[in-house]
């Protein structure tokens, strides 16, 4: 039977913090990288309490992004080790099995180095290339949401990272289905932000972003909600991101944090996948 507290907590050298949350049976180290960025791990809580997956699951924040903004070891400027702090953090464990959620998965496809260092990848309501922008806008136009563009209005004149909460609350339509966006405003409300995080990402990563690379035999799974209105899932319908090691699963009545509409999907996702990974491994 699993736990569901901070069983352990170990900080790399760059000040990348890793919280064990569950552990049963089995040495694989499943590591879970937030979205965002600027909100804290604290968002995959009910993702990683749903889910029945061998091994040890661990919480990842980047240092200076979420409520880890004094990690020991951490350079004065956070953001000098963005992204490729990520592989500080695949090294921290045994056998290291990386999920990435929205911006997160991002990260990690902006990381070649990781290839060689994961047992396998997941990769959550995100995207291969920055083409996924126009789309994003494209929807906020179509459905205005005067209350973010107040909010949004108030951050700018006060970037307080209380304000930033406030636009992520405010947005809760756009980020569930009617059925989960009570919860979901709950879970934005409730999350630690960093504006500093939100404002590195924006200048240096979020606008240019595209792939380093994709895996050419690592197990992979791609998974997301099919009413996901914040990332276009289409952009993996290339062929380059298909193969017998690639998994994909859509979740129908999930949203971009498919796990709050659909937790039973999701953990039926990860166990299709943990079957997959052990098969492709002892294969």
């Amino acid at each position: 039977m699993a736990t569901t507290q901070d069983l352990e907590t170990r900080f790399t050298a760059s000040g990348v913090r890793l919280r064990a949350r569950t552990r049963r049976p089995g040495d694989v180290d499943w590591l879970f990288l937030p979205g965002g960025p600027g909100i804290g791990s604290e968002s995959l809580h009910e993702l990683v309490d749903a889910l029945d997956v061998p091994g040890t699951c661990w919480l990842v924040d980047l240092p200076g992004d979420g409520s880890n903004t004094d990690a020991p070891g951490a350079p004065a400027d956070p953001f000098s080790a963005w992204p490729h702090a990520v592989v500080e953090a695949a090294r921290a464990v045994r056998r290291p099995v990386f999920l990435g959620h929205s911006t997160g998965g991002m990260y990690l496809l902006a990381t070649p180095e990781l290839e060689e260092l994961l047992e396998g990848l997941v990769l959550i309501s995100t995207a291969p290339t920055a083409d996924w922008m126009p789309a994003f806008i494209a929807m906020t136009e179509t459905n205005p949401l005067p209350a973010v563009t107040a909010a949004t209005e108030r951050y700018e004149a006060d970037p307080s990272d209380a304000n930033l909460r406030e636009i992520a609350v405010e947005s809760a339509t756009w980020n569930f289905t009617p059925e989960g966006v009570e919860a979901g405003a709950e879970l934005l409300g409730r999350m630690p932000y960093n504006g500093a995080a939100v404002a590195w990402s924006d200048a240096h990563f979020d606008h240019t972003y595209e792939a380093a690379w994709f895996p050419e035999e690592l197990p992979t799974l791609i998974v997301s909600g099919g009413a996901d209105r914040i990332v276009t899932q289409r952009l993996w319908d290339e062929p380059q991101y298909d193969g017998d090691h690639v998994l994909r699963r859509r979740i129908d009545g999930g949203a971009h944090f498919p796990w709050i509409e659909r937790p039973d999907a999701m953990k039926k996702a990860f166990a299709d996948f943990a079957v997959h990974l052990s098969t492709w491994t002892s294969g």
